[in-house]
């Protein structure tokens, strides 16, 4: 199985994925955990992202497509793999296409999660405060200012995707503001 979570950004894509890797013994590619896991190795790309994510920016299509390109060719996605934050943009989606097909293999299903703006801003407010709360640090894009831009950048850029999927067959939405559990199980029923 292979499934993409788009949404904005607190709106539960890595939630919703982690319960469908789980479910299906299939490993979650979060671009997010992907991006940070380089940036605390501290390689020049790996500073190179930090400094983009610090801005709100979006990491550029040619990092990130590389990256997944090769964690989709590591032996724990021969059977399947969750894509969580990725692609973010009409043309990562459309390479996308092209990685897939040149590895004779297809998408099962693009979910789309909705979430209310003013929603997404109280989650990453209570993400921050849990955070502090356990002693933890606070990711350098939980910030009102950075997550609003982010949120630009999402209705810019990543909001067209919704359309592409939809147009090639894929796209499955889903109001992501009940209970978890309850998202959950319409995904479900979607596969």
């Amino acid at each position: 199985m292979k499934v993409i979570f788009l949404g904005p950004p607190g709106a539960g894509k890595g939630t919703q994925a982690q319960i469908l890797s789980q479910r299906y013994n299939i490993p979650q590619l979060s671009t997010g955990d992907m991006l940070r896991a380089a940036i605390a190795a501290s390689t020049e790309i790996g500073k190179r992202i930090k400094r983009i994510i610090a801005t709100g920016q979006l990491v550029p299509d040619e990092i990130v497509n590389q990256i997944v390109s090769e964690c989709i060719d590591k032996l724990d996605c021969v059977n399947g793999f969750i894509l969580d934050g990725y692609p973010r943009t009409l043309a990562q989606a459309k390479v996308l296409q092209d990685i897939l097909a040149n590895k004779n293999t297809a998408l099962n299903a693009v979910f789309e999660l909705k979430v209310d703006e003013n929603v997404l801003i109280a989650r990453m407010k209570k993400r921050v405060n849990d955070a502090i709360a356990k002693g933890e640090r606070i990711r350098s894009d939980d910030n009102l200012d950075v997550f609003t831009k982010r949120l630009v950048e999402y209705r810019e850029k990543t909001l067209p995707l919704s359309q592409y999927y939809a147009n090639i067959g894929y796209l499955k939405t889903v109001d992501n503001t009940s209970d978890i559990a309850v998202v959950s199980a319409e995904i479900e029923n979607f596969l």
